[in-house]
């Protein structure tokens, strides 16, 4: 399966609008946690999987393609990490994410 590219038809979006070919790709089975675990820093294949826990080695291949070919992560002489523009995207997943926990409360 090809990566969800913005101007083309993606889950939720017949034209393609780049909010819902990111979230098409992030939607997928551990591509957030994927980038989560890669902004603790660069590690190996191996490592990711640990820091990953339950993710099959199929699934943390797919993905990895998946996030490279969007250019979220790259390869580096220590494994895996962050692109710039996978950095900036953690940076707004972060804020997403303290909106989270707020978002929360309303359920406890």
């Amino acid at each position: 399966m090809a990566i969800p590219t913005p101007g083309k038809p993606v889950r939720g979006s017949r034209t393609g609008q780049p909010i819902m070919a990111l979230f098409d790709l992030l939607g997928r089975s551990w591509a957030m946690g994927i980038i989560w675990n890669l902004s603790r820093g660069a590690c190996t294949f191996r490592e990711l999987q640990e820091r990953c826990e339950s993710v099959s080695p199929t699934t943390l291949n797919k993905r990895l393609r998946e996030l490279t070919e969007a250019r979220i992560i790259e390869r580096t002489i220590d494994g895996y990490s962050l692109t710039r523009s996978g950095d900036e995207l953690f940076t707004h997943l972060s804020a997403i994410g303290g909106w989270a926990k707020r978002w929360s409360r309303h359920f406890k």
